[in-house]
């Protein structure tokens, strides 16, 4: 897919814009041609290879995602270089231990991660943003805009960048950090091979067209809709300005976390096409409300960094489920899952990780869910294993009762485990009502569903916003847990 992108931005239309923005005032601009983009990504390649990187060679990379930090991983791939994501969420004590595990021999960062690191450190970290003195991971190069005190530029050569060193599929590409600790980071390794499979399925699954505008900004956006000849636009940050972005550009797909689109909703924005959302739990609910809101169709796509993606499905499908637990759908095209003992979905697939960092090669892919199979295969999630709440010598897990908390007026409901003072757990359901939401009316509504969950019922129900963190803004189990406790203290 990386070898097909690099093509076609030459060969097919390369005058036509790659990447848009959006104005305050409204107008719609392109960031950067799709020939140019080529051509920065063969300067990067050049760069690069006079900084005398070659095969095998780590670049870590901390650059916000855009047309710059697509054209170093195209660089990358030609040089046959692997890329270590570096995520300013994770906190500085992990992020450095994790780079020490992946030694980069070169760090590619923008100024505002630089910023990040060094003078804007403790404004950053209001925003749950914080990285380690870059220096201290390993040379570093400043890509973009260079302000005072960054690290020298890494400025796009125009020598003609070395050809496509030879490499097997299971040559590594990427790196990314998922769960581990300080003194045991875990670190995910995606092959070529690996990468270009889960790419094709995105491809596939969504199927982006020749000169339609597409609105997402990740890696797994941009790579698919440039390739199929579609432009990308990157949404906006305000839920106002990402309002006005869909109202212009009417956009044939959409991808937006779950928090992007309650905010975005929550804004009065209207969707069109097709609109996309992961990295966190969707619930029905929510597209129902995003379909309410002008979607032809609303998807949910079940996903992990080891395997991306592993099944999809929209929200007719989903709504018609009456079971307990979460449909999230068929496994898609070459993707196969089983249970485990103990109730633990496994999965695998062209697109799985190839090995931890560290580790040897396991193509099934422990997933940390407690799932269950539907007679034709599909997956139905019942929450996080680790996640499971003791009480009364009974194991409950949150994740098979907590769809059934979201009924109309319910934004997000989590059900967490709050000590009882005597070595048991009490279950409570904290629920964020959504805006302009009537409580009382709320709180008579959800007495239905609290008597059917029978055994599993809560000990109590809170009304409050639910903590969200991390890079994909998940609900955080142990800060509701710890906002709860303080509730019923008063």
């Amino acid at each position: 897919m990386l070898d097909r992108l690099t093509h076609a931005l030459r060969t097919d239309h390369p005058d036509r814009p790659a990447v848009l923005r959006h104005t305050r005032l409204g107008t719609v601009r392109p960031v950067i041609r799709r020939g140019e983009l080529a051509d920065l990504a063969d300067g990067y390649a050049a760069a690069l290879h006079a900084h005398g990187l070659g095969p095998g060679d780590t670049v870590g990379v901390a650059v916000r995602p855009g047309p710059r930090a697509l054209a170093v991983m195209l660089a990358a791939h030609r040089l046959g270089l692997r890329i270590a994501v570096l995520d300013p969420t994770a906190g500085p004590d992990v992020l450095a231990a994790r780079l020490t595990l992946a030694r980069p021999d070169l760090v590619l960062a923008d100024a505002a991660a630089q910023a990040v690191a060094g003078w804007a450190g403790p404004l950053a970290r209001r925003a749950d943003l914080a990285l380690p003195r870059l220096t201290a991971l390993g040379p570093v190069a400043t890509l973009g805009r260079r302000l005072p005190g960054c690290a020298p530029h890494l400025r796009p050569a125009g020598a003609t960048p070395p050809a496509r060193p030879d490499g097997g599929p299971e040559t590594d590409a990427v790196i990314v950090f998922t769960s581990g600790t300080t003194a045991h980071p875990r670190a995910v390794v995606h092959t070529r091979d690996g990468l270009a499979a889960g790419l094709r399925t995105v491809a596939d699954l969504v199927d982006p067209r020749p000169g339609t505008v597409v609105l997402g900004g990740t890696f797994f956006v941009l790579v698919p809709a440039l390739a199929a000849g579609a432009a990308v636009v990157l949404p906006a940050r305000r839920p106002a300005a990402l309002g006005r972005q869909l109202a212009r550009l009417d956009p044939a797909h959409t991808y937006l976390t779950p928090p992007q689109l309650r905010a975005a909703l929550a804004a009065g924005a209207r969707f069109t096409g097709r609109v996309w959302t992961g990295s966190a739990p969707a619930d029905a609910a929510l597209l129902r409300r995003v379909k309410q809101s002008g979607a032809h169709q609303a998807w949910s796509v079940y996903a992990l960094t080891e395997l991306f993606p592993a099944a999809a499905v929209e929200e007719a499908d989903k709504s018609a489920h009456d079971g307990d637990g979460d449909l999230v759908g068929a496994p898609l095209p070459g993707v196969r899952a089983r249970i485990a003992t103990g109730g633990e979905l496994l999965l695998t697939g062209p697109g799985a990780r190839h090995r931890y960092l560290g580790e040897d090669p396991d193509p099934w892919v422990r997933t940390g869910d407690r799932a269950a199979l539907t007679p034709d295969g599909r997956i139905v999630l019942a929450g996080r294993l680790k996640d499971m709440v003791l009480r009364r010598a009974e194991n409950i897990y949150p994740g098979l009762y907590e769809p059934a908390l979201h009924l109309p007026g319910v934004e997000l409901a989590v059900l967490v485990g709050v000590p009882a003072g005597d070595g048991d757990e009490r279950l409570v359901a904290l629920v964020q009502p959504a805006p302009g939401t009537d409580p009382r009316r709320l709180r008579e509504a959800l007495r239905g569903p609290l008597d059917r969950m029978a055994a599993a019922r809560p000990d109590a129900v809170l009304f409050g916003e639910v903590p969200l963190a991390g890079r994909s803004r998940k609900p955080d189990r142990a800060a509701a847990a710890a906002h709860c406790v303080r509730e019923l203290a008063r």
